[in-house]
């Protein structure tokens, strides 16, 4: 199937981020890593013209997919599937909790730009125990640029920049893993970084069992508030107090010039309540 002779016939819109997979290999690879089950709900982020919508209404109950671009809603009406949804909204203000009964699966080709706040939105926030969108999902796959994806599985012992406050929202509701690197060239049209496929599998509890996950947000945003700077420096620079920051990183055993980005999600959750005393 010539997905690129499809796919040029249509003007795509740069403002939209609008880069369709016209890989075939990598459309089976998203069915096959989806997972897919006969009884399941599939809800497709961002289905663009349909290449992979068209694979997935062979092997879901239903597929719902949310698009914003109406001219890409013309092409996926003429799919013409029973079990097909569509819905012209933009993701980030459609609330999945109200979309069906049950259990849903995401499968999302999203603009690179709003990678964080979609994720924000799907997942919740640390703090945000009980998100409906989240308690809703059972798994994500996720087509998103290489560097996103590398800061989304990375730990306290990845390189610097990877570590973070992305890494922290992925992993403290999901575990993640690198499914498969996909060339630029797998897209039309080529966008300019190479992109990957992430999968999350969505826990039921967070990551870390805490007295108070505000706090536990608010300790890890001041240390990667200014990379530069030691978690000394940066808490200071939150508004915590410096006698507490020091007695924390003392009974902890951490050195006060150590960065951020050299504690696991585990220590910090335990600055955190540290902290909180």
């Amino acid at each position: 199937m010539n997905y690129y002779e499809r796919a040029k016939y249509f003007r795509t819109k740069k403002r939209l981020g609008q880069n369709f997979l016209i890989d075939g290999q990598t459309i089976s690879d998203i069915i096959d890593f989806a997972q897919i089950k006969p009884e399941d709900t599939v809800v497709e982020i961002g289905p663009g013209v349909g290449f992979v919508t068209e694979q997935l209404i062979k092997h879901a109950k239903q597929v719902i997919a949310i698009e914003l671009d109406e001219e890409a809603i013309k092409e996926l009406e003429k799919l013409d599937a029973p079990n097909l949804k569509i819905i012209h909204n933009d993701i980030l203000k459609q609330d999945l909790s109200e979309l069906c009964e049950g259990k849903i699966k995401i499968v999302a080709n999203i603009p690179y730009y709003i990678t964080s706040p979609i994720l924000a939105h799907l997942l919740g926030e640390i703090d945000d125990l009980d998100n409906k969108n989240r308690n809703k999902i059972t798994d994500i796959l996720l087509m998103v640029q290489e560097e996103v994806a590398r800061r989304m599985v990375a730990t306290e012992n990845s390189p610097s920049k990877q570590y973070g406050l992305l890494t922290i929202l992925s992993q403290f509701w999901a575990d993640v893993k690198i499914m498969k690197l996909v060339g630029r060239r797998s897209f039309f049209p080529a966008p300019k970084v190479n992109s990957a496929l992430v999968k999350l599998t969505v826990r039921e509890k967070p990551l870390l069992n805490l007295s108070d996950y505000s706090h536990f947000r608010k300790t890890v945003k001041g240390a990667f508030a200014q990379r530069r700077k030691n978690i000394k420096n940066c808490l200071m620079s939150a508004g915590f107090d410096k006698t507490k920051i020091q007695n924390a990183l003392k009974n902890l055993g951490l050195d006060e010039n150590i960065r951020g980005e050299k504690l696991s999600m585990e220590t910090f959750g335990k600055l955190s309540e540290e902290l909180k005393k």
